[in-house]
């Protein structure tokens, strides 16, 4: 699987900016093309399932409540990744989960990564006992790697954008993912590409 960039599709500038002059209709396109997937990433920083599906509905009516004020130029995706995880950061201030702060730095990533099975041979007991220490090795990194290479690979995300979301600098960014694949790579001796496998990687 290639790996792609995140980019505004014209379906999501069409929506976005429908949206911002309240076209409702959008609107819930929007939220039904996102809802998933900012769940399954707020999940991955609580564990407090209910509490991460309130967050996105919040960051929803936010996006509603404030639709005139928005920016029309935004990259919807990673905007509203980057919303869920500063209204998680505040819940988890709020309840007193972790240390009392407003940075994102509060939260950490805790998602589990697993290889899709169906794209090994299943006479190819080899390359799955590589791919279950590629995946061991992934789950040990340090969380901020591994959100990074999530973002990255999962969600496609650019690095100026990873950068935007971790509240880091370009260069900080781009040390998380550089790493996170070094330690990667130092091990992985398959023959399958490993961008590929980390892109069609499950969380």
């Amino acid at each position: 699987m290639k790996t792609t960039t995140v980019q505004n599709t014209f379906d999501d500038i069409t929506l976005w900016n429908n949206m911002r002059e309240s076209d409702e209709k959008s609107f819930s396109t929007l939220f039904e093309k996102y809802f998933s997937d900012l769940v399954s990433y707020g999940n991955s920083l609580s564990p407090y399932s209910e509490k991460v599906q309130d967050c996105v509905q919040e960051v929803f009516i936010d996006v509603w409540k404030y639709r005139k004020t928005l920016q029309s130029s935004v990259v919807v995706k990673a905007y509203l990744l980057s919303s869920v995880r500063k209204r998680i950061a505040r819940l988890h201030e709020r309840d007193h989960i972790f240390r009392k702060s407003t940075s994102t730095d509060s939260i950490a990533f805790r998602l589990e990564f697993s290889v899709e099975h169906e794209l090994i041979d299943d006479d190819d007991y080899a390359t799955k006992e590589k791919v279950a220490h590629l995946n061991n090795l992934l789950n040990d990194l340090p969380p901020r790697q591994k959100e990074a290479l999530y973002l990255k690979y999962h969600q496609g995300l650019t690095v100026e954008q990873i950068a935007d979301m971790l509240e880091v600098n370009y260069q900080s960014a781009s040390n998380l993912l550089y790493r996170g694949l070094l330690t990667l790579r130092k091990e992985w001796k398959g023959t399958l590409s490993l961008i590929t496998l980390l892109s069609s990687g499950t969380f």
